[in-house]
């Protein structure tokens, strides 16, 4: 008992603590509750559709020096993904056109702010008026769209905090896809007499100091001297009787505190292959009137805003997201609604019917995160109290109860895998002491 630990979640966080802990000789079993490893990681890679092709993360955001480490000392190739950023506004594409104007003065005011407000009020208060429309919609796309935050919610701070960190890196797509990367951390555990069981569906933790108890929704029963809860924000805020959500016996009121009081922002993710790539077509240049073979990503005003290619690859797949609150008030729309939307969008957008953008489609796969019931939502954001339940979750409980994941990492990379693989290291280490 004394050797072994229990880790509940097979993402990059549970993983990357699996097999740093097996490797130093703990006798590891990881306990998933999906059929499939990664988590928030899917990549599509056997299908006859969407050869590799992420479903959910899918994008190295600058040299991130864990994820690259690991890459490298698994043998995992990477590339370039850097890709030109246009909009589409009024009926017209504007190349480049990410400049928010008054972005010089809302940095100067976010600099003059001594106490931590929710950026919305920030923002309502210091730019009122017909003057500020735009920078106060612009605010609301990026901090739903990029951070898939509510502003009404997300800290000003922490925002601020980003916005001046915020450096235009190299982006790279994994060779291969993200499950690279989880396919090689499994290998790695189980290659130590790690175990990794798939389905167990966690329900109730009893533990005492030395001592836990994990009961699956099909009554087994596993036992540990030591328990790393790796599963998603998300999961751990579900009320008590919805699917996924965990029961502590005896209760952890400190940390079910926390825990609520940290921020975990909505998305939906499309993917769409079509026929041809018909936004490169003949048609799309003369509209847009410039050349758009490098267009990477497109932001527009649609009921699905955001529209990226696989470039510089060449493909016939466009991926849409929508994230924050418009994402949230879509938690229970079907697929089936959200496809006509996406449909829509683009059909507006490069001014081709809904019908003929339909038959041009050859295959989708939409991926409702906070829809699904093992995520609940995207990645975590920081509000007014974040840093403080961060503080808090990250210090176990009498050396037994340990939690893991990209919402208790504290750097620039906030809501990536950097930020997973980073935490599950960490908490790792932790226990090895």
């Amino acid at each position: 008992m004394k050797n072994k630990i229990l880790i509940i979640g097979a993402g990059a966080a549970g993983l990357m603590a699996a097999r740093t802990l097996s490797k130093s000789g703990k006798q590891v079993t990881v306990l998933e509750a999906r059929n499939r490893l990664g988590g928030r990681i899917h990549t599509l890679s056997d299908e006859s559709f969407f050869k590799v092709t992420e479903l959910g993360a899918e994008f190295i955001h600058g040299d991130l020096p864990v994820t690259l480490n690991l890459l490298n000392e698994a043998g995992i190739g990477y590339h370039n993904a850097n890709a030109e950023m246009w909009r589409y506004e009024n009926g017209a594409f504007k190349e480049n056109s990410m400049v928010i104007e008054d972005w010089d003065l809302l940095l100067k005011k976010l600099n003059g702010l001594e106490q931590d407000t929710n950026v919305w009020n920030f923002i309502e208060k210091e730019f009122p008026g017909d003057k500020y429309t735009w920078l106060r919609n612009s605010v609301w796309s990026y901090v739903s769209g990029y951070d898939t935050a509510d502003p009404r919610n997300a800290s000003a701070f922490a925002l601020r905090n980003e916005w001046q960190h915020e450096e235009m890196d190299a982006q790279h797509r994994i060779d291969g896809g993200y499950c690279s990367i989880i396919s090689y951390l499994a290998t790695e555990c189980k290659a130590n007499s790690g175990e990794i069981f798939l389905n167990a569906v966690v329900q109730e933790i009893e533990w005492k100091k030395g001592n836990v108890k994990v009961t699956t929704d099909d009554g087994s029963v596993y036992e540990a001297g030591q328990l790393l809860i790796a599963t998603p924000l998300g999961v751990l805020q579900a009320a008590k009787g919805e699917t996924g959500a965990i029961v502590f016996t005896p209760e952890i009121p400190k940390y079910a505190k926390a825990i609520q009081q940290m921020g975990f922002g909505a998305v939906i993710k499309l993917l769409f292959e079509f026929d041809t790539a018909f936004w490169l077509d003949r048609q799309s240049h003369e509209m847009a009137d410039i050349n758009v073979d490098k267009m990477g990503y497109l932001f527009s005003d649609e009921e699905i805003p955001t529209w990226w290619t696989q470039a510089p690859d060449h493909s016939t797949v466009l991926t849409g997201w929508i994230g924050g609150p418009a994402a949230a008030d879509k938690t229970n729309t079907p697929n089936t609604e959200i496809l006509e939307q996406g449909l829509q969008s683009l059909a507006n957008i490069f001014k081709i019917s809904f019908e003929e953008m339909k038959g041009k489609l050859i295959a989708y796969r939409i991926m409702n995160w906070t829809a699904d019931p093992f995520t609940r939502g995207s990645y975590a954001y920081d509000t007014i109290e974040a840093p403080v339940a961060r503080k808090i979750l990250n210090i176990p409980v009498e050396n037994t109860l340990f939690f893991a994941g990209e919402y208790l990492y504290d750097g620039t990379a906030m809501g990536t895998v950097e930020a997973a693989l980073t935490s599950g290291l960490e908490v790792a280490k932790k226990m090895l002491k």
